[in-house]
């Protein structure tokens, strides 16, 4: 299957709907009991995820039925619908609110995520940014982009620099010891840091050159596979730690992106080596 520019158009007004029906109306508004955790204190779902991820999802399948969709809150729920990314013809990964902890404690950055996987490849990914209204989207293979209604402005990533003067989107929240007090050790290497505790907003900053890089460690498909490919069709390199291509199946193994393969070596050597 084959995602067109009218069909990504169309993903997205779908996100902007669901953001403007059932994110907004409950930014800032929250209810101490919709807010609840999830594996930790630091992972959270609000009424709105839940709300946004039902309606995401019952759009996407009235324009593809036969497709398998994947919502990080149904994830928690059915922990074996994850596996049902690999086999799939069709399949979409659904981030409804990333940034979970800055929309509940009010804070406005958080963004409605989605991709679309086909057999195994990612075709197509939409980020978009619910108080900014506008969508940034990605095709394989035709270069990612950030929409507003008619207005449509091309992603591009930063010029390579020296890794001392990069910017850069280092999550170090999931770090296992060594590699935690290794890599936070070593972040005065870079020019600076920006953490969003978001990452639709941090792969919006990379796809347009606003930062050089991310380093992230666990890789939940709705986290990474929408900015993956927004970053990678705006000009971007990425890969695992160990060098390794990521894959929609992953969910481990960190993640670095990049200008170019270059500025992933040069990252790779002063933050992991």
């Amino acid at each position: 299957m084959r995602f067109d520019h009218r069909m990504a158009t169309d993903v997205a007004m779908l996100l902007r709907d669901a953001s403007r029906t059932e994110i907004l109306p409950r930014f800032r508004r929250l209810t101490a009991g919709a807010i609840r955790t999830k594996s930790s204190p630091m992972d959270l779902v609000t009424d709105a995820d839940e709300a946004a991820e039902r309606q995401i999802t019952r759009e996407l399948l009235a324009r593809f039925p036969n497709a398998v969709v994947v919502g990080e809150e149904a994830c928690a729920a059915d922990k074996g619908l994850l596996g049902k990314l690999a086999g799939a013809d069709l399949a979409f990964v659904v981030d409804p609110v990333d940034g979970t902890a800055n929309f509940a404690a009010g804070v406005p950055l958080f963004g409605c995520m989605a991709a679309a996987i086909v057999k195994g490849e990612v075709v197509a990914s939409w980020i978009h940014d619910p108080l900014g209204d506008d969508t940034a989207i990605a095709l394989r293979g035709e270069g990612a982009w950030i929409e507003q209604g008619d207005h449509r402005a091309d992603l591009r990533v930063a010029a390579p620099v020296p890794v001392e003067q990069m910017i850069g989107a280092v999550s170090w929240t999931w770090l296992q010891e060594p590699l935690r007090s290794q890599i936070t050790s070593r972040l005065s290497r870079l020019a600076s840091g920006v953490q969003f505790r978001c990452a639709a907003h941090e792969y919006r900053l990379v796809a347009s050159g606003g930062a050089h890089l991310t380093v992230y460690n666990r890789l939940m498909p709705w986290d990474h596979l929408p900015g993956w490919l927004l970053h990678r069709e705006a000009g971007g390199y990425s890969a695992r730690f160990d060098g390794s291509e990521y894959l929609p199946t992953h969910t481990g193994g960190g993640l670095i992106a990049a200008p170019d393969k270059a500025s992933w070596q040069a990252i790779k050597a002063a933050l992991l080596d």
